[in-house]
């Protein structure tokens, strides 16, 4: 069956912003850090280090990447 967005005649109306948006990511519920003992403390704490260096990582990757794009499209 053809859902009712396709069906739509052309020129119908203005598109749906809803449509435009990407879907929001769902975040994960923190872990509850007063039922978690010391040693497992430290271990989510490396853990987290662990993620804060990954997506630094992605950063730095990035901003090369659009260094590199801006210098290619100025010349």
């Amino acid at each position: 069956m053809i859902g009712p967005e396709l069906t739509r005649p052309l020129g119908s109306g203005a598109m749906d912003t809803d449509d435009l948006e990407p879907p929001k990511k769902k975040k994960l519920a923190p872990p509850v850090l007063d039922e978690m003992s010391i040693e497992e403390l430290g271990e989510y704490i490396d853990e987290l280090e662990a993620e804060v260096a990954r997506a630094g990582a992605v950063i730095r990757d990035k901003e090369k990447a659009r260094g590199t794009a801006a210098s290619v499209f100025k010349a």
